[in-house]
């Protein structure tokens, strides 16, 4: 039993002696504004760490392009500089089908690390907005069709694609209007100057709770623990269940040692009881998860969602 432990203990000081070295603190660079979900996980996830380390953990927010100027950044972090990706679907699976050339190769230019929490996707409308039900929201937009139109936090994100999937499925044709991250896109939502929003519970549901917003279902195969009085996709009448999620991702600048050292410390961080306490008070769902592990869900996921992206014939 103590052997994997010293191991462990021995592999974080060495990598911990290895960047202070190195003089340069590690950097996790996140592709949407302070705020959103994405952000919220490296800020509980760079602290922890920083700690364990014993050096700074930054955290930059390269917004832009829908996350893809994050991954065009860490793809070219020179090795000296030791950072870190933290991806969702957008930036790891979607850009890379529906963009000729964007900027990287998901698969050649990173190293999976660890895969650290799941979402499911909410539509929410402004308070003002007279509708309770997702089948009264349905109802409404094919009466207004000069207002069916739904914000997302990024065009070619994973709400975006879900927004598409409700759409047809309800024979509901909307403009989508894209965000720079949830921040803004809520802040629109909440005066008015949007009607309908898609985008991960985690980011809806503080809003929903203080009463600002009304999200009518979420897309989860049972109702949330953290909401138990929304209602799924499937119990509102959309047979319809997705997820995201977030994962680290190292570039192959790093070397292979460093980054499965990096790997071991995210994965050994999010088994802790108090980081997982922190996702849960942040309205999100912890995952444990080796670089093995994560690879599989990586591998599975493309399986998965490809064809969805493929068959949606979205150009950007």
């Amino acid at each position: 039993m103590w052997k994997p432990l010293a191991s462990m203990l021995t592999a974080a000081l060495a990598l911990s002696a290895t960047l202070a070295q190195a003089q340069a603190p590690l950097r996790i660079v996140v592709g949407y504004p302070p705020g959103g979900s994405s952000d919220r996980v490296a800020r509980i996830v760079a602290d922890k760490l920083g700690a364990k380390l014993g050096i700074a953990v930054l955290v930059e927010n390269k917004t832009g392009a829908g996350g893809r100027l994050s991954a065009q950044y860490v793809k070219s972090a020179p090795a000296q500089q030791p950072t870190l990706l933290l991806a969702n679907p957008a930036v790891m699976l979607v850009a890379p089908l529906v963009f000729a050339d964007a900027g990287y190769d998901a698969e050649r230019d990173f190293r999976p690390l660890s895969h650290v929490n799941d979402y499911e996707f909410g539509v929410a409308v402004a308070s003002a907005v007279p509708v309770r039900e997702l089948s009264h929201l349905v109802a409404w937009l094919r009466a207004n069709p000069h207002q069916a139109n739904f914000g997302v936090p990024a065009t070619g994100s994973l709400p975006h694609f879900f927004a598409l999937m409700v759409g047809d499925a309800a024979q509901v044709r909307a403009e989508a209007v894209g965000y720079r991250g949830s921040a803004p896109l809520l802040t629109d939502l909440i005066g008015g100057q949007l009607p309908v929003a898609f985008d991960s519970f985690d980011s809806l549901l503080p809003q929903h709770e203080a009463g600002k917003i009304r999200i009518l279902a979420v897309s989860s195969a049972r109702r949330s623990p953290l909401a138990a009085d929304i209602p799924t996709f499937r119990e509102a009448g959309m047979d319809l269940v997705a997820t995201g999620w977030n994962s680290f991702f190292a570039p192959m600048s790093m070397p292979k040692t460093q980054a499965e050292r990096l790997a071991g410390l995210i994965h050994q961080l999010m088994q802790d009881p108090d980081t997982r306490r922190q996702f849960m008070a942040a309205k999100m769902a912890p995952v444990a998860a080796s670089m093995a592990q994560t690879e599989a869900m990586l591998r599975a996921y493309r399986a998965q969602w490809a064809p969805v992206v493929q068959r949606s014939g979205f150009k950007p």
